[in-house]
Parts: C-alpha cells; sequence; structure tokens
C-alpha cells in the first residue's frame, strides 16, 4: 500500500500541488498568529517608575467590591474604578507617624520606607499595599500594555479562525475535485481486484502522506513568518512598539496536527465517494455529472444554512446589539456561506441556463458548464468564500461606522464642537449656549447576580445639555436632568420615568439612588447614561457643544484647548488599524481562492485533451477552444460571486433590521470596491489557469 501511495504522489504530484501549497501556507499561517497569539496573552513586566526609590507604596482602593449571589451563597465581584481613591487622610497621617512617606503625582498613592509587613498590618483593608513588581501599579495608565494587546488578540485570533475555516474548504475541496477526476482510475483498480475499503485506505494514506509534508513545511514557513508579523503589526499601528513574538513551542505543535486533520477530514468524505465506484467506471465516456450532491452533503448543507438564517434572526430578535460586533459578523455568516458551498451543485445548472449568449462559443459554454456541474461548482466555491467575506466583513463593519457617524451628527444641535483630552472650561459668549461633558463611569446592578459597569457622560450644565442634545429619547425628558437624577438607555434593568436606580460613581464611592429623568433608545451603543458632574467625581471634560454666538463662540472654543469644528461636519468614527485587521483576513482568503482557482481548473483542463482534439475536429478554430475554455471559467467565477453577493445581502439585511430595532440609522453601505476586486482578481486567476493548459493542448 505505501509503495502505490508514494508511487502515486510521485506521479500525478501537479494535481496534489495545490492542495500541498494550500495546507503548507495554511498550517504556515495557523503557526504564525498562534505564536503571535500567544504574545498577547500577557503585559510585559515594567519596572516601577512612580515611585522606584519606595520599597513599599500604599496606593487607595481602585476596585469596587460588592456581593452577588452565585446560587444560595454569597460572594464578592470586583469591578475596576477608571481611577484609584485617594489615600484616606487619617492613614496618611499614621504613615507619616511612623516611616518616611514619599508623594508623588497625585494623592492617589504614597511611597512608604518600611518593612512591607509592618506596613500591611498599619493599613489592614483601608488601601492597598504594593511591593516589587507591584509598585509599577501606582504609575500612570498601568493598564496600557494590557489594553493594547485586547484589540490585537481579536484580530490574531479572528484571522487564525478564517485561516483554518477557509483552509479546510480548500483542501476539502481539492481532494473532493480530485476524486472525481480519478474515477475511471479507481474504476480499473476495481476491475483489478481492489475492494472499496482498499481504495479509501489508499485515498486516506495519501491525504496523510501530503499532510505530513505540507504541515512541517508550513511549520517552517511559520516560525520564519512570526518576526515579519511582529514588524508588520508594530508599523502597521495595530501593535504597540514594544511588542515582539517570543519563542513557545505550543503554536507550532497545534499548527502541525492541526495540518494533518485537516488533511485527512478534507479526505474522509472523498473517499466514501471513491469506495463506492464500481469496476463498470472504467467504460464510462459520459461527461455529464451525476449524483453531485449526495445525501450527506445535502443534508449538511442545509442543516448549516437553516442554523446561519436561524442565528441571524435569533439574534435580531433577542439581542440586536450583537449584530454590530465583530465577533458576530465575523463568524456567523461562515455557516451560510459553508451551507450555500455545499448546496452550490444544486444551484450551478439553473445560474448557467440563464446564460443566453448566441453563437456556438455561448452555446458551448452554457451546456459545457450546466453537463459538468462538479467543475464548475469546484471553481465557484472558492469565489462565494471570498466574495462572502469581502461583502460581509467590510460591509457590515463600514455600515456600523456609517450609521454611528449619522448618530453622532443627529444626536447635536450644536453649530460647533470642540473635543480633546483634559479640556478647560469655556464661559460662553453673548448669545451663545455652551454645553460641556466629560466621560465617567456608573455601577448599577443588574438582578442579584451581576454588577455592571457603564460608560456615563458627565453634564456641566444641565440647561445647556438638554438645549442642545437631539438624542433618541423613548420617555421621559431631559430638561429634569439634575444632581439626584438619571438618564438611562433601555438596556438598563430599571428604567421607567420615576423609578430609583441604585448607582456607584466613577471612585466607587456609593451608593447613591438617582431618579430616571428619561430613558434613550439604544442605538448603536452610545446612548447613555447621563449624569451631572456632581455624580461623576473626577471627570475631566473632553467635549464642549456650542451654538450662537458667532465669531466670539469660536474663539473661546479655540481657547479650551481642543481640535474646534463645525458640528456638521462628517466625524470619523471608525477605527484605521480595524480595518487594515480586515484586509488582512480578507488577504488570507482570496490567497487561499486564487490557490484553489489555479489548482481546480489546471487539474480540470489537463484532462481535457480528448474533448478538445473532438472540437478540434468539428472544425473549432484554436481561438474558438480557448474562447469556449475560459468562458467557462468565467462563468463559474461569476456564479460564484452571484452566490456571494447573495450571502452579503442576508447579512446585511438582517444587520439593517437589528439597527431598526435599536431605533438606530439604518445605513448599509455594499462594498463595492472590495467585491469587485476580490470578483477580479478570480476572473484574472480563473483565465489563466484555464487558458495556459487548454493552450498547450490545442497546439
Amino acid at each position: 500500500m505505501l509503495t502505490v501511495v508514494l508511487s502515486g504522489l510521485r506521479d500525478r504530484w501537479a494535481s496534489f500541488l495545490g492542495g500541498f501549497v494550500a495546507l503548507a501556507l495554511g498550517v504556515g499561517l495557523l503557526a504564525t498568529m498562534g505564536l503571535g497569539l500567544s504574545a498577547t496573552f500577557h503585559a510585559p513586566e515594567r519596572s516601577p517608575q512612580r515611585f522606584a526609590s519606595s520599597p513599599v507604596v500604599v496606593q487607595g482602593q481602585d476596585r469596587l467590591t460588592l456581593d452577588v449571589r452565585r446560587g444560595p451563597d454569597t460572594v464578592p465581584l470586583e469591578q475596576r474604578l477608571d481611577r484609584p481613591q485617594p489615600v484616606d487622610e487619617e492613614l496618611l497621617r499614621e504613615l507619616r507617624a511612623r516611616w518616611t512617606v514619599t508623594t508623588s503625582g497625585g494623592p492617589d498613592a504614597v511611597g512608604v520606607d518600611a518593612p512591607a509587613a509592618e506596613v500591611r498590618a498599619l493599613v489592614g483593608d483601608r488601601a492597598r499595599v504594593l511591593t516589587g513588581g507591584e509598585r509599577a501599579q501606582a504609575d500612570p495608565d498601568p493598564e496600557r500594555d494590557a489594553r493594547a494587546l485586547v484589540g490585537l488578540n481579536a484580530l490574531l485570533g479572528t484571522s487564525g479562525g478564517v485561516t483554518a475555516f477557509v483552509s479546510v474548504f480548500v483542501v476539502a475541496s481539492t481532494f473532493a475535485f480530485t476524486v472525481a477526476l480519478r474515477r475511471r482510475e479507481f474504476g480499473l483498480l476495481r476491475t483489478a481486484g481492489a475492494t472499496p475499503g482498499q481504495i479509501r485506505r489508499l485515498l486516506l494514506a495519501e491525504a496523510a502522506a501530503l499532510g505530513v509534508l505540507a504541515s512541517a513545511a508550513g511549520c517552517a514557513l511559520g516560525a520564519l513568518g512570526a518576526p515579519l508579523l511582529a514588524r508588520t503589526l508594530v508599523d502597521g499601528g495595530l501593535a504597540p512598539p514594544w511588542f515582539t513574538i517570543g519563542g513557545p513551542s505550543w503554536p507550532c505543535h497545534a499548527a502541525f496536527w492541526t495540518g494533518v486533520t485537516v488533511a485527512l477530514a478534507g479526505a474522509v468524505a472523498a473517499s466514501r465517494r471513491a469506495g463506492k465506484v464500481g469496476p463498470t467506471a472504467a467504460l464510462r465516456e459520459a461527461d455529464v455529472d451525476t449524483d453531485v450532491l449526495p445525501l450527506g452533503r445535502a443534508v449538511l448543507g442545509t442543516g448549516l444554512l437553516v442554523t446561519g438564517l436561524g442565528l441571524l434572526v435569533w439574534t435580531c430578535v433577542t439581542e440586536p446589539s450583537a449584530l454590530l460586533k465583530r465577533k458576530t459578523y465575523t463568524t456567523l455568516p461562515i455557516l451560510l456561506i459553508t451551507g450555500v458551498a455545499l448546496l452550490s451543485p444544486l444551484l450551478v445548472r439553473p445560474a448557467a441556463r440563464l446564460l443566453r449568449a448566441r453563437g456556438a462559443v455561448g452555446t458551448l459554454v452554457r451546456e459545457n458548464s450546466a453537463a459538468a456541474v462538479r467543475r464548475t461548482a469546484a471553481v465557484a466555491a472558492p469565489v462565494l468564500v471570498t466574495v462572502a467575506l469581502a461583502g460581509t466583513l467590510f460591509g457590515s463593519a463600514t455600515s456600523v461606522t456609517r450609521a454611528k457617524e449619522v448618530e453622532a451628527r443627529e444626536q447635536t444641535a450644536a453649530e460647533y464642537v470642540a473635543s480633546g483630552a483634559d479640556l478647560r472650561p469655556v464661559t460662553a459668549p453673548p448669545g451663545a449656549v455652551v454645553s460641556a461633558t466629560g466621560a465617567t463611569s456608573v455601577f448599577v446592578r443588574d438582578g442579584a447576580e451581576a454588577v455592571v459597569k457603564y460608560g456615563a457622560r458627565a453634564v456641566a450644565d444641565p440647561a445647556a445639555f438638554a438645549e442642545l442634545a437631539r438624542l433618541p429619547v423613548t420617555a421621559g425628558d431631559l430638561r429634569d436632568l439634575d444632581d439626584r437624577s438619571i438618564v438611562v438607555s433601555e438596556e438598563f434593568e430599571r428604567h421607567r420615568v420615576g423609578e430609583t436606580v441604585e448607582v456607584w460613581r466613577a471612585d466607587g464611592s456609593g451608593p447613591v439612588r438617582l431618579r430616571v429623568v428619561a430613558v434613550l433608545a439604544l442605538g448603536t451603543g452610545d446612548n447613555g447614561p447621563y449624569v451631572t458632574r456632581a455624580n461623576a467625581p473626577g471627570a475631566a471634560l473632553d467635549r464642549i457643544d456650542a451654538r450662537g454666538g458667532g465669531a466670539g463662540t469660536v474663539r473661546a472654543l479655540d481657547a479650551s484647548g481642543g481640535t474646534v469644528r463645525s458640528a456638521p461636519e462628517r466625524q470619523a468614527v471608525g477605527n484605521p488599524q480595524s480595518r487594515l485587521g480586515m484586509v488582512l483576513v480578507l488577504g488570507i482568503a482570496l490567497v487561499y481562492t486564487t490557490i484553489g482557482l489555479a489548482n481546480t481548473l489546471l487539474m480540470a483542463t489537463s484532462v481535457r485533451g480528448r474533448e478538445l482534439a473532438s472540437l478540434r475536429l468539428a472544425g473549432a478554430t484554436r481561438t474558438q477552444i480557448l474562447r469556449v475554455v475560459t468562458g467557462e471559467a468565467t462563468l463559474a467565477v461569476a456564479i460564484g460571486a452571484l452566490l456571494g453577493l447573495l450571502v452579503t445581502a442576508v447579512v446585511l439585511g438582517a444587520l439593517g433590521a437589528g439597527l431598526a430595532a435599536l431605533s438606530a440609522p439604518v445605513a448599509l453601505v455594499l462594498p463595492w470596491a472590495q467585491v469587485g476586486a476580490a470578483a477580479g482578481v478570480c476572473v484574472v486567476v480563473a483565465v489563466a489557469a484555464s487558458g495556459v493548459p487548454a493552450w498547450r493542448l490545442t497546439r
């Protein structure tokens, strides 16, 4: 058996080349992404800076601890505050009375020159005692490194998931199409006495050999590509400047065995079909495909399609805000894409029959495409994947960004807006209305089992705020906001006007009971809550809206130290780094698509020598034959692109329904540039991969 397998790999190396390259590249990308992902799990340890000379640091509490219910018991739950609380004055006096105390940069922490055990005994639970490397937590923004890795972790995880999905798809399609082309070979083996089990074991052994070789090559590529990935991420602004990829070995092990598993999994279904080939298949000459959609494939495709549609509808009805998240619009379309791809043989013939081209060439393109369903579907499937990913990823992200932009413009009646960190307060010129707000947080119990931290806005002048704000109020009145009340969104557990909400402020103080005076629609996620500055200790101004006052208002806003713009101007709320990440994901899918297309068409065209020779004997010119072959490839790409656009339309339709359910602006965008570029690359590759072997066969 091993001799037969190795001989087959050597003699048919060209037909296995595409699968080898796809699998090796997939393993290489998985190893690279895994190495990058492992580097995002832990931020680098930084030496203390603010209190580097103090052996002990006493810091105010930086967490809010509340008891919540877990089953029959209650357990403490911690939520991080926006900033640590100041160290208690009484505690400071006790520390200074016994040891040397160093202050630096604020009241939230002090350095103490004393034994750590004695300091802990004195402090108790009134503050935190930091020693060693923990002292870095008292530095400004100690979470900046970990926060910088959150988005990078999500990007690499998404890219790795897409890589795994597309590699499985391409490898499985390659093996399935290879089996279809080798039908007569298997028939001859059956005639020579081979059993169905031997045929299946032959294919599985070929897949195992291919998987081991390709996975080994892929791991080598991953080790070389990981440092390049780190530099690319840093140069593109996706990773902080200090980001480097270490040397753990588990990503390479995981990628290697994933590659072998993918190769075997892709060959399982194909081997079962090959085992059913009878001896009479060696005598078949008909090129019309039959039994192109086995029962198992039909059931699996229908199940995935129904599941994908059901999840979209269920998410839209129960939690429409989830449709706006990248994790959702990246993963849910994969179910739809796979389902449609599995069912694509059912759609090939009807789609091909729609071609109404005149003349002999057009007739041959239409009839050949409809007859060779497996070949047409094998070409259309990878195009479907790429076009659908381009449409759903870029379309969903752009639509969400556009909805946020429209919502931001509609929510203010201001003529000018100043924005920036730590703005200076301004005095309203005569005839002007000026409303200053800043970012803060509030903590609210969600039932007895959870405590939710909401990003809130602190209002400096409630009257001016009510005059300039155009928020989507569903109940109540913004003009009633004062120091004893709050404006909430429909996301709150208690969101009826007049109800009382128990909240803890951003510094952990509380609880305070605030009356709900207005309720806002959810929108795209930035609606409320709103409180006054009295309930937002430590909040710094970061936005000033103004209307009226003419040039005096502009001069006043310039003096605030922020960036002043006209309110109607379009404000970009998208993330360039996130867009670069989507380009990376789409690039991976496009590379696989080109490999799959080239491999499929090279194999399919190379075995059509007798067919093309018959066309020459029937009077067709060489140019006409080339037009027929490339026309078939182009039609298959068009069918795949059409199916991809269909999936995109379904996903964007669900997103639009979700935005409408959230009372957010519905601003759907179909990314024609990205979809057109992906389809254009597919057409070029398909024409080249089919035209070159056809030209050689007709010499």
